[in-house]
């Protein structure tokens, strides 16, 4: 009983540990701005419009905690959206092909890591900037879907494929559960164990990580295999929420990953950031989206606004770098 009870003692350590005076002024504003909508737009405490936006900023959190393993170490990785859509169009294929459902995830999942792989190479071994690598692959990913789908969505994969994106367990979407889980899962591999914390150094300081005699390659090749698979899940539980994967499947779902990162105090310069603290900035995300289409903001409008505050994220944390 006692081993159980230091057990959670440390998994909820391991998941608030780095918390800053910055964590808790995003805590805030996220506070601040659930009661400004509360009171502006009452609907907004409706239980199917929070289960609703809790169900979509776990798909920002899912993909941002694994784009942060990259960003931590100074790099960025925009190709997630093409791997996002890939990994549900590969899953959708393989439903279709008469693959059962839980060994086409694990193909989708697995072709996610793949293209976090060939990332990671091009960036180690070509020594390609990660912002080109990535950028490059995006069209490549992308093209992939275009060419095995010719374009059309992929429907009927099967109630069993639903539910992971439409079911509930005690009147919360199962995708609720599964972010939870993945939070778990990086608290305790970024604070609790080797690997992580040399992924932390070597943000820090990849020469001096590199001099100690860690292999720096393979934590760089783990960071955008992590940062491809999550981001090929959450897809999955998209396709799944929708029951039909789109080779278009998302676009522009890069940005609100990696503002989710920027936004929970991340910085782009690499090493720092919280787990807490993306997931929190996801939930930003959500509700600030949710706010808008509450508010009958018109849509070109708020993706205006969306691009405004990731630009003001990433300018507060240059300025803060610049002082510091």
């Amino acid at each position: 009983m006692e081993t159980s009870k230091q057990t959670r003692k440390g998994i909820s350590t391991s998941i608030f540990r780095g918390s800053n005076a910055s964590t808790w002024t995003i805590l805030a504003i996220f506070a601040i701005m659930c009661v400004a909508l509360t009171i502006t737009r009452p609907a907004f405490l409706d239980m199917t419009n929070l289960m609703n936006v809790a169900r979509a900023f776990s798909a920002y959190a899912i993909a941002g905690l694994g784009v942060s393993m990259v960003i931590m170490l100074g790099g960025i990785d925009i190709s997630i959206c093409a791997i996002y859509g890939l990994a549900g169009v590969v899953a959708a294929l393989a439903i279709k092909g008469g693959v059962p459902t839980v060994p086409a995830i694990l193909l989708g999942f697995l072709s996610g890591a793949a293209c976090g792989l060939f990332n990671g190479l091009l960036v180690v071994y070509c020594m390609l900037p990660p912002y080109i690598a990535t950028l490059g692959t995006q069209q490549i990913f992308r093209g992939i879907c275009y060419i095995t789908t010719r374009g059309y969505p992929i429907s009927g994969l099967g109630q069993g494929f639903q539910w992971m994106g439409q079911g509930y367990f005690l009147g919360i979407p199962i995708a609720v559960y599964a972010m939870i889980i993945i939070v778990i899962l990086f608290a305790v591999f970024r604070n609790m164990t080797t690997t992580g914390r040399r992924i932390f150094a070597m943000g820090g300081n990849e020469e001096a990580t590199r001099i100690s005699g860690i292999n720096t390659v393979r934590l760089k090749l783990l960071c955008f295999i992590l940062s491809g698979a999550t981001a090929a899940f959450a897809g999955i539980l998209n396709a799944s929420k929708l029951g039909v994967s789109q080779p278009t499947a998302g676009t522009g779902f890069e940005m609100d990953a990696i503002a989710s990162v920027v936004i929970g105090g991340s910085s782009l310069s690499g090493g720092e950031g919280t787990v807490v603290g993306t997931v929190i900035g996801a939930a930003i995300i959500g509700v600030l989206r949710n706010a808008l289409v509450l508010l009958s903001v018109d849509s070109y409008f708020q993706t205006l606004i969306i691009g405004s505050v990731i630009i003001v994220a990433v300018s507060i944390d240059q300025i803060r770098k610049s002082k510091t």
